[in-house]
């Protein structure tokens, strides 16, 4: 079949793995100090790589490929955390963790306010909505971000959800709380990931769809746990 799928230029690379490790699927391996594609079966044609890469060695192209093979990916996920797991040094690793969290006074609460918090299971309409602050998160933002609760979730009705693995558009859903509540202001906190777009986009078709003029902004936030915007 012709679909898109990622091409790697091999003068360009310059064998930092930046790509290897943002791909998910486990598509791209290094081969003698080059990135290289290892099974297109296994590329979603998404492009987390591509904002990895440091010096634009990687890109799009239309060609002959077979589909992505969702269910071959999650397979090989799945045996690669069953090695992980039956690593003998994974045990005192854990241990070494858990001592080092009894000398450690965590301060840190959580400042979520209500639940669920995941847009395909939050009800369009719910007490919590009047006059809310309405921020709506990309599920990974927040494990890539260390202060998340207190300068996002504080405050807020948080919303989140993946445009990648839910694989739905949150546009309808959204207008439909946008449209029926008191909602006082968006804020968008996405990684800076391509496939984060589906969610920004979300909010602003939904903010245009519900005919209000409501202030928000848009964060995004880097693979290392920056805000770049």
């Amino acid at each position: 079949m012709i679909r898109k799928i990622i091409k790697i230029d091999k003068e360009k690379c310059n064998g930092c793995g930046a790509c290897a490790t943002a791909c998910h699927e486990g598509a791209i391996g290094m081969v003698n100090g080059k990135a290289v594609l290892m099974r297109e079966d296994y590329c979603d044609g998404l492009g987390d790589c591509l904002p990895a890469c440091p010096v634009d060695a990687i890109s799009f192209e239309m060609r002959e490929a077979p589909a992505y093979d969702e269910a071959a990916v999650k397979a090989s996920q799945r045996a690669k955390n069953h090695e992980h797991a039956g690593c003998p040094g994974s045990r005192s690793m854990i241990i070494n963790h858990e001592k080092k969290e009894d000398k450690t006074d965590i301060s840190v609460s959580s400042q979520l306010s209500q639940w669920p918090v995941q847009i395909k299971l939050v009800p369009v309409n719910a007490p919590y909505f009047d006059g809310a602050n309405l921020l709506v998160a990309a599920d990974c933002s927040a494990y890539a971000y260390g202060n998340f609760h207190n300068d996002f979730i504080k405050n807020k009705i948080t919303l989140i959800g993946c445009p990648k693995l839910d694989d739905v558009d949150y546009a309808d859903k959204l207008t439909a709380i946008i449209a029926n509540n008191n909602v006082k202001s968006v804020t968008v906190v996405r990684m800076e990931v391509p496939c984060c777009g589906g969610i920004e986009q979300a909010v602003k078709t939904a903010l245009q769809n519900s005919g209000k003029f409501i202030p928000w902004q848009v964060v995004t936030i880097s693979t290392d746990g920056k805000i770049l915007s």
